[in-house]
């Protein structure tokens, strides 16, 4: 089998897996597809980045924190930044070496977030985006991502925002807060599985710059320029008025700058 179509075969194969299997969503077939070609999906959260930074280049080397298969590692090496990406999951890790030799953007590591095997200072940009929300402790990987960025040096982290009423995993609502015990009975009513929901850590703002000024960054900018994805839904008349009066972004989007 050519590259081309084991490297197809696989990420096929690992976001069947996770959007059918493993979340029970209903459009997968349409999910994977998209999985398939990621790295045109990913041109929008490199200028959401860039917007972020406020610069057209990203400061390296740069460190992907949960880089997944890889596609955003190829897209900003190919937009000239010096990558390198880490995820705790064999599998992806496998599918990032198959697109590293067709597409470059490398070098990938399998390491979880909590020990990232690199020096002090190594890096001056850490990206996290849609990882943070899984690892075993928010505090060890804030502590990491801060001690492997360079003095002057950013982190950027993009999570979903616990007061919100949309869990993007699931891609269900979902009430702010909500006990496990009583979200694994709502995700069993509407005949999903429900192991995942263990494993996900809903953040709030205030939780993530706590960590972060714990590790001596008190440099925070948040941004809120997303719209809640259920603004679609047939809940959004009433939702419309609880994002609003409140002014809760559906994301978390930090930039930390190390002093």
């Amino acid at each position: 089998m050519s590259l081309d179509a084991t490297l197809r075969a696989r990420i096929r194969d690992y976001y069947t897996r996770y959007y059918r299997d493993t979340l029970g969503v209903r459009d997968w077939p349409g999910l994977v597809d998209l999985r398939e070609n990621e790295e045109a999906q990913e041109r929008g959260q490199l200028e959401q980045l860039r917007r972020a930074l406020a610069s057209p280049t990203l400061p390296g080397p740069v460190l992907n924190v949960g880089c997944g298969t890889g596609g955003f590692n190829v897209l900003a090496a190919n937009a000239g930044a010096r990558m390198v990406g880490v995820d705790a999951d064999a599998e992806a890790i496998a599918i990032c070496a198959l697109k590293r030799r067709k597409h470059g953007g490398g070098p990938f590591l399998r390491a979880a977030a909590e020990a990232l095997p690199f020096r002090d200072g190594a890096f001056g940009l850490v990206y996290c985006f849609s990882s943070i929300e899984h690892v075993q402790s928010v505090e060890a990987t804030v502590r990491e991502m801060v001690r492997v960025t360079r003095p002057g040096g950013a982190i950027y982290v993009h999570t979903p925002n616990a007061w919100s009423w949309y869990e993007g995993h699931y891609k269900v609502h979902w009430i702010p807060f909500l006990p496990q015990a009583a979200g694994r009975a709502y995700l069993r009513f509407h005949r999903r599985p429900t192991a995942y929901l263990g494993t996900l850590r809903r953040l709030t703002p205030a939780q993530l710059a706590r960590e972060f000024r714990r590790h001596g960054v008190t440099d925070l900018r948040f941004l809120d320029n997303e719209t809640p994805r259920e603004s679609v839904g047939r809940l959004w008349p009433v939702l419309r008025h609880y994002y609003r009066l409140t002014g809760v972004a559906p994301f978390v989007e930090l930039v930390a700058r190390k002093p």
